[in-house]
């Protein structure tokens, strides 16, 4: 390889580098219900916060309520990884890159 090449592949490495670094410390927000069940999520996929507004809390039915998180759960974890494709696409150019 010429340096050239190899000065360009080292530039790479450091700005997908930095990119994951970016995707981890990211967060987003997924709703449901209207917004009576909020949740954050880390870039790589860690729950940070959930939000109950009290009408989505109800002892007699229990099951929507947990309808409501995973399609809070769900709407955040596809903001992140949508988040995550985004930032990479831009150091790769698009490329496919097995594994990324």
């Amino acid at each position: 390889m010429n340096p050239q090449m190899m000065n360009q592949l080292r530039k790479m490495q450091q700005e997908m580098a930095k990119a994951q670094d970016e995707i981890q410390t990211a967060t987003v927000d997924g709703a449901a219900g209207g917004g009576a069940v909020k949740l954050t999520m880390s870039g790589d996929f860690r729950v940070t916060k959930v939000s109950l507004d009290k009408s989505a809390v109800d002892p007699d039915d229990v099951e929507t309520l947990e309808d409501l998180i995973i399609a809070a759960f769900n709407d955040a974890r596809a903001k992140a990884e949508e988040f995550a494709a985004k930032r990479m696409g831009a150091v790769t150019g698009g490329l496919k890159i097995p594994g990324m």
